[in-house]
């Protein structure tokens, strides 16, 4: 008999389900030769610095540092009974090996692993890692099952994280508020971080805008804009010389093609980002969904650092954008390429984030809504990472007059390539009949394209051109924007 022990009950049943472990008992499933079982979360935790000495009870300063040698666990109050069952399972007489089918993570490797040692468990252990909740993938996954060693180092590494938090965290709160006098949390990420935010706070707030001037004119049609001025009058006195002037000479009219490639699939960061920018969600919110449409099995493991998947997935990638395409009612021709999304040795535990097969079935009015963003979002990256690359025409004008340099700028998407995938599952659906290659405007043209379009040797260089209509433009210097996940994230 071989006892499996999830990290929740969730999961436990998924995999009892296909392993034939179908009897219901107190806190387990039993059935076809395993048992299952499964965490609450953290069952064990590190004990409190009372357990180590009395004196710790009352915070002191002259008591720190508080350095255990060893640390000690014990039992959190409130798994209590489910960590009894866990314990009475792991001692009974014919369950001869154990299966650790925590997450497939650092976190999951600890949570099992204090367990197993608590519980003072010296049975055979394998390890269960799979990146996905799908039916084959479990029944893959305990057909393959890794020997416990493997993973001794990931182990090794929870711990050294988990204690580095409690050092910091015990030491420096003690320490501050004892000094202080009243009690100041400190931790090892979250005072750091916490600190980013105060003095971008601190810039914000000390912040002084300043007025500055520019003078914009018309170019056959185009608006070109004068560099910054502090004073107005300066401002001014270019506008009167270009309205004595006349004339513009193009001094600079560049085009430029740039190919974008498709983007990389997504990793937790990069998902939290998007789905910060995109629709709000916190950090925190966008694992939640991810994790939950992971354990509904419609998206592979979410906690992952890479951004490619591995060499022998070309096939079962290749089928997984058919019917996602299908799915999501894309009719027109989806080049795939895989090639770009391929690569093994940059997979180290998990692949990228990316659907499953099981939403091709799955009944959208049964998924929350935010688990329905989340997982339009991984799947519209999975369809468009495996597309053809995005042309990009860039323009840069430059005219001279008055003995000044006026400029303009404008960028548009001259060939969609892969955002025409994104922008369907995203919502900004196009109408089939229109031609994909259709110009799309930044925002920043200030009529260059118009005038491209109709007569390109209008703004050729070396031409003089009536320069009309120069005004004087005010505005103000804007202080650094306020962090958000998205914001965070990129540094």
């Amino acid at each position: 008999m071989k006892l499996v022990i999830a990290e929740k009950p969730s999961v436990a049943q998924s995999l009892a389900k296909v392993i034939g472990a179908n009897q219901k008992k107190d806190g387990y499933l039993e059935g076809n030769g395993y048992i299952v079982s499964w965490c609450v979360g953290h069952l064990i935790e590190l004990a409190n610095p009372e357990h180590y000495d009395e004196k710790y009870k009352k915070w002191r300063k002259e008591d720190l540092p508080i350095f255990p040698a060893p640390f000690s666990y014990q039992v959190t109050a409130s798994t209590k009974k489910q960590y009894q069952v866990l314990k009475d399972l792991m001692k009974r007489s014919d369950v001869d090996s154990l299966v650790e089918a925590t997450d497939a993570g650092r976190e999951g490797e600890l949570i099992f692993r204090l367990v197993y040692k608590q519980a003072g468990c010296k049975k055979p252990f394998e390890r269960l890692w799979i990146s996905s909740m799908e039916d084959k993938a479990i029944k893959d996954g305990f057909e393959n099952l890794s020997p416990s060693a493997d993973y001794d180092d990931l182990y090794e590494a929870a711990l050294c994280r988990e204690r580095a938090d409690w050092l910091v965290g015990i030491n420096a709160t003690r320490f501050f508020s004892t000094v202080y006098g009243q009690t100041l949390n400190v931790g090892r990420v979250m005072t750091p971080t916490l600190a980013m935010i105060v003095e971008r706070e601190a810039e914000i707030k000390g912040f002084k805008p300043e007025n500055f001037y520019t003078v914009q004119m018309l170019v056959s049609g185009v608006a070109v804009t004068s560099k910054r001025f502090k004073r107005k009058q300066e401002a001014e006195e270019l506008a009167q010389k270009v309205n004595a002037a006349d004339k513009a000479k193009i001094s600079k009219m560049e085009t430029t093609t740039k190919t974008e490639k498709p983007p990389l699939l997504y990793d937790l960061t990069s998902l939290q980002r998007d789905a910060n920018k995109y629709y709000g969600f916190t950090a925190q919110q966008t694992l939640d969904y991810t994790q939950s449409l992971y354990e509904k099995k419609l998206v592979t493991y979410p906690r992952t650092d890479s951004r490619y998947l591995t060499d022998d997935m070309d096939d079962s990638t290749v089928r997984l954008c058919c019917l996602m395409k299908d799915k999501y009612g894309y009719t027109k021709m989806v080049p795939i390429s895989t090639k770009q999304v391929l690569n093994s040795s940059k997979v180290s535990d998990h692949h990228a984030i990316i659907p499953t097969e099981n939403v091709s079935d799955a009944d959208y009015s049964e998924i929350p809504s935010g688990e329905q963003k989340i997982l339009g979002l991984v799947t519209a990256r999975l369809l468009s990472s495996v597309g053809d690359p995005a042309e990009i025409t860039e323009y840069a004008l430059e005219v001279e007059c008055a003995g000044e340099v006026f400029k303009a700028k404008s960028k548009c998407i001259t060939s969609p390539g892969w955002h025409l995938l994104e922008d369907w599952i995203l919502g900004k659906k196009q109408d089939d009949g229109e031609d994909d290659s259709g110009k799309k405007d930044d925002g920043g043209s200030h009529g260059i394209l118009e005038i491209l379009e109709a007569d390109t040797s209008l703004l050729s260089e070396g031409r003089e051109l009536p320069a009309r209509d120069p005004k004087v433009k005010e505005g103000k210097t804007t202080p650094k924007k306020r962090f958000t996940e998205d914001l965070y994230c990129k540094g």
